[in-house]
């Protein structure tokens, strides 16, 4: 028997929302390590750099974006979680610069749990979100699972003279966000019922939003790196492309936009803090050298554990890059990252 949209509370299936339910960093990291590196020349970008997808080239003009993402659900409503996980999807492909062209929808539900209204909602979310990106979703493939989850594998195109990759941020450009991030904050406050209305529809409308302009406009303004900033948080993404650019950085905290009333919720006396970004600030604070005057909820607010975040992007002072200017590319030790007020 079909169970009624409005009846399913999609964020009580989950053990951990959207992409806060990533296997941590810390144990990630020294897993893929091990794994063996290609030698084949055509492959521009592996798994080596923790970019955010892979590249293989074609033809001097052409190569071939590849990648995949899933996750449970970050919000109640089926038809914005297919959009939310789209979006996100989408995104990896416009960090490396490149066109989303075709995706394969990633399943897992229960039909006999929940029937198949949410799933027919999700499903949805996800087909208006490649519709809208110019992306033909082609197949897919599901799987039965009392857990929820939904994600897209994504097939696109780059030019590789105008690839960007998170392995090649120049000394002294300056780093610009183009969205605001604490959408860990707002699932997190919205499974606790401490999220209003307002605050949750400004995440999704976050999250929903896709990097394609974005990444145009890096494009335009000659950016030396990219990435997008997802479940690591801010500063674990840029400590990745520190780590992978053999630069450091400098951030100042008060300069990183919030959604509106994610700060107010990390300043509460019990902040609704996602276990992901707990776990990103363990692994981050190693390489983190923190201005004293950095408010502890600003601190939380820069591990947060985002979903379909924006693109943090490295480009060259006063180029015109989207985005907020958040801090700089500078000499250093690799992966350092020092963070002022």
């Amino acid at each position: 028997m079909a169970v009624p949209d409005a009846a399913v509370r999609l964020t009580s299936l989950s053990h951990g929302a959207g992409c806060a339910c990533k296997i941590p960093p810390g144990k990630l990291h020294p897993l893929l390590a091990e794994l063996p590196r290609a030698d084949d020349p055509a492959l521009l970008v592996g798994h080596e750099s923790a970019d955010d997808a892979a590249v293989y080239q074609l033809s001097e003009s052409l190569a071939i974006v590849t990648t995949v993402d899933f996750f449970t659900p970050i919000v109640d409503d089926p038809y914005d979680f297919g959009r939310i996980a789209a979006t996100n999807a989408l995104s990896d492909v416009y960090a490396m610069g490149g066109t989303p062209l075709t995706a394969l929808n990633l399943v897992a539900y229960s039909l006999e749990e929940l029937g198949d209204g949410p799933l027919r909602s999700i499903l949805r979310g996800g087909a208006d979100v490649a519709a809208a990106a110019g992306v033909a979703i082609v197949g897919g493939h599901s799987i039965d699972d009392r857990e929820p989850k939904y994600g897209l594998a994504v097939t696109g195109a780059v030019d590789p003279r105008r690839l960007l990759r998170n392995s090649t941020a120049r000394v002294g450009d300056a780093l610009h966000l183009t969205k605001p991030v604490g959408g860990g904050v707002a699932s997190t406050a919205a499974k606790r019922g401490l999220a209003s209305e307002a605050l949750v529809r400004a995440a999704v409308d976050v999250m929903t939003t896709l990097n394609r302009d974005a990444s145009v406009a890096a494009l335009e303004a000659g950016a030396s790196a990219a990435t997008d900033v997802t479940g690591f948080g801010l500063l674990g993404h840029l400590h990745e492309l520190t780590l992978a650019s053999a630069v450091s950085a400098e951030v100042e905290a008060g300069a990183v936009p919030a959604i509106p009333g994610a700060l107010e919720l990390l300043a509460s006396d019990q902040p609704p803090i996602a276990g992901g970004s707990r776990r990103n600030r363990e692994w981050v604070e190693p390489s983190v050298e923190w201005d004293p005057a950095v408010a502890e909820e600003r601190r939380w607010l820069l591990c947060d554990a985002m979903t379909s975040g924006g693109l943090l992007i490295a480009a060259p002072e006063g180029s015109g890059a989207p985005g907020s200017r958040i801090g700089r590319v500078a000499e250093g030790e690799p992966g350092r990252i020092r963070v002022t007020a």
